[in-house]
C-alpha cells in the first residue's frame, strides 16, 4: 500500500508527467490535478499500466480560476488525511499579455497565484503530512525586475519573457517564505530549475521568443532528465535542513540577487495573500 501521498499540478505532459510516472514507481498515492480532465484520466491509465501502482486519482484544477482551484482544495481536504508531498510544478509561458477568469495577468496566475492559494487551502494537510513543497522555478528568474506596482503589467509594454521571468522569480520568493513560515510546523519547502527541457513549453511563442527557443532546441534535455531534481526532492531522505534552497541538478545552486530580497519576498506575500482573501476556506 502507498505510504506517501503526493499532489502535482500540470502532470499531463512534459517534466510532470515524468515525475509523476517515476513517483508512481516509488509507490506514492497520486493526486493528479489538471486542467484537462481528459488527458488527466488518460494519464491516469497509463501509469497504472506503466506502474501497476492503482492509487491514482484525478482532481480537476484550472490555476487561471482560483474557483476552480479553491474547490480542488475542498476535494483534497474531504479525501485525505494528510499530504506529504506537493509539487507546484505546472506554468507557462504567454506570447501576448491576457487575463486569468479573476482578471489577474496570465503568466502570473498560472505561474505563482494559483499555486499561492492552492498552499493556503492545503494549509491542514500539509501540515499533517509533515510535507515538502516543490515549486518548479526556472533559471529565467534571472532576467526579473518586479515591479510590485504592475503585477499585472497593465501600467508598461508587456513582455513575455520579462513576465515569465519575474513569475520564476516570485517562484523562488514563495518558496523561501514557506520555508521561514512554517518550518517550524514541519513544513520543509525547495525552489527547482529543471533545465531546458524539450517540452511543448513556449509553443505559443512568436517573433524573437520563437527564434530564441528555436536556437535552443539542440541543446535541450528530456523531459525525463529534467524530472530528475523534482523526484529527487520529492522521495530523498534527510534533505529537510536545506529547506528554502533553489536546487539544480538534485544539488542547491545559487540564484541571482534579486532573489534574496527579502523585501520584495515580503511584499510580493502581503500582495498575494490581498488578492487570494476571496478564496480561502
Amino acid at each position: 500500500m502507498p505510504i506517501t501521498t503526493t499532489v502535482i499540478t500540470g502532470a499531463t505532459s512534459g517534466i510532470g508527467k515524468e515525475t509523476a510516472i517515476a513517483l508512481a514507481k516509488k509507490d506514492h498515492a497520486l493526486y493528479l490535478l489538471v486542467r484537462d480532465t481528459v488527458r488527466g484520466e488518460e494519464l491516469k491509465q497509463d501509469i497504472i499500466a506503466i506502474t501497476k501502482n492503482k492509487s491514482v486519482y484525478v482532481v480537476h484544477c484550472d490555476l487561471a480560476d482560483l474557483e476552480s482551484v479553491r474547490n480542488a482544495a475542498g476535494i483534497l481536504k474531504s479525501s485525505l488525511l494528510a499530504i506529504n508531498v506537493l509539487i507546484n510544478n505546472a506554468g507557462g509561458i504567454f506570447n501576448q499579455r491576457s487575463e486569468s477568469k479573476d482578471g489577474f495577468e496570465m503568466t502570473f496566475a498560472v505561474n505563482h497565484l494559483g499555486h499561492f492559494l492552492l498552499v493556503q487551502n492545503l494549509l491542514p494537510l500539509l501540515e499533517k503530512g509533515q510535507a515538502r513543497i516543490i515549486n518548479v522555478s526556472s533559471e529565467a528568474h534571472r532576467m526579473a525586475k518586479p515591479n510590485f506596482n504592475d503585477l499585472q503589467w497593465t501600467k508598461r509594454p508587456y513582455a513575455a519573457w520579462k513576465a515569465y521571468g519575474t513569475a520564476k522569480l516570485f517562484n523562488i520568493y514563495f518558496t523561501r517564505s514557506l520555508a521561514l513560515k512554517y518550518g517550524p510546523k514541519g513544513i520543509s519547502a525547495f525552489a527547482v530549475h529543471p533545465g531546458l527541457v524539450n517540452t511543448r513549453f513556449g509553443t505559443g511563442l512568436t517573433g524573437i521568443g520563437k527564434t530564441l527557443m528555436w536556437l535552443a532546441r539542440p541543446f535541450m534535455i528530456s523531459a525525463e532528465t529534467g524530472a530528475q531534481t523534482s523526484i529527487y526532492l520529492a522521495s530523498a531522505s534527510r534533505i529537510d535542513a536545506k529547506s528554502g534552497k533553489y536546487f539544480k541538478n538534485r544539488h542547491p545552486a545559487n540564484t541571482s540577487a534579486a532573489a534574496t530580497n527579502e523585501v520584495g519576498r515580503d511584499r510580493l506575500w502581503e500582495l498575494s495573500m490581498e488578492l487570494i482573501a476571496p478564496f480561502l476556506t
